[in-house]
């Protein structure tokens, strides 16, 4: 068993006798501390001129060198190998297998298990053509970014992976009922929405056509615009969805005399309306709605108090989600 360690306060009176010249045996009796402890505090004072505790090196690792290195070749070869995975490699290798061995070993090397984002599958096409928009893009003028009206469509379920929610509870009461947040099969059904920019939302009933597209935008963007005072010449952020391209999608569009922003697929992390769907489930889940009409109006109260400027920042710090698309040459960004 560890013993305590001797308080800095006795091991500076402990080398201040040693100072003056009296011995162990007689210090060791007075002070009713062992002599082998004595000895060993005066001959580090000796040797380090301190008596404070030093860093130590602690276990030496049973892992060898060469062991280290394959563990680090393995997970950086294949980010996704899983420590059972690592454990059989080693145990091959003759090297020890415990998991807090080679997790360690692991961590020296700057490497540590996350959950991996999911991102859209892009293809080499893909990645062409968001470094090639970005690229296009990055100098439009602030003046332009502020024209566009940006869109998009979500699900919100309704008892779904974002009603998250911590709790102070005591050990051993996880499953009471005042600790649990009630789930169904499929989430407990869900609704679709449409929102342009912090503009109107509107729910989608049933299927989502082309048909219901263009009355969608009938109904609602040209006053979505004209309520964010973006002016009649703003230009229309969407998607490439079928419906968004369909003949009826496009005629209603030149029809109203729309721009339409070209856009590239597969491109959500280029999209601002992103970060306001998460701002939107995150403040809907806290309502806790019992059912789909309670989640319909939650929806439209919590969108109705996103601050006005919310979208405005997020398209001022627009340019830097194009500059991360070049540096990633079209892959997949933080955003």
């Amino acid at each position: 068993m560890k013993s305590k360690e001797l308080s800095v306060d006795l091991r500076d009176r402990i080398v201040s006798r040693h100072k003056s010249g009296e011995g162990y045996r007689k210090m060791s009796a007075a002070l009713k501390i062992p002599m082998s402890t004595v000895a060993s505090i005066a001959r580090k004072w000796k040797k380090f001129e301190t008596t404070r505790t030093l860093p130590r090196a602690g276990r030496p690792s049973k892992l060898s060198d060469q062991g280290r290195r394959a563990l680090v070749r393995e997970v950086t070869k294949n980010p996704m190998v899983t420590l059972s995975e690592l454990q059989r490699s080693s145990v091959e290798k003759g090297e020890p297998s415990r998991r807090t061995t080679i997790s360690a070993a692991i961590h020296q090397s700057g490497l540590y298990g996350r959950v991996a984002r999911r991102k859209p599958l892009l293809s080499k096409r893909h990645m062409a053509a968001h470094l090639e928009f970005a690229k296009r893009h990055l100098k439009d003028s602030q003046t332009m970014r502020n024209k566009i009206l940006w869109s998009d469509e979500t699900k919100i379920e309704l008892f779904g992976a974002n009603a998250r929610r911590h709790i102070w509870r005591k050990p051993g009461t996880t499953h009471h009922e005042a600790n649990t947040i009630p789930t169904v099969k499929h989430g407990g059904g869900s609704i679709m929405l449409w929102g342009a920019g912090t503009g109107r939302l509107v729910r989608i009933k049933g299927k989502v056509t082309a048909a219901t597209y263009r009355d969608i935008l009938d109904e609602n963007l040209l006053q979505s615009a004209l309520d964010l005072t973006l002016g009649r010449r703003f230009i229309f952020q969407q998607d490439n969805d079928p419906k968004h391209t369909a003949k009826v999608s496009k005629e209603w569009l030149q029809d109203n005399s729309v721009n339409v922003l070209e856009w590239p697929s597969q491109s959500p992390d280029l999209n601002p309306i992103e970060h306001l769907w998460r701002d939107l489930k995150m403040a809907v889940h806290r309502c806790f709605p019992s059912n789909l009409m309670e989640l319909e109006r939650c929806c439209k109260e919590e969108w109705a108090k996103l601050a006005k400027d919310r979208c405005a920042k997020l398209v001022a710090s627009y340019s830097k989600r194009l500059e991360a698309v070049i540096a990633a040459k079209g892959a997949s960004t933080k955003y």
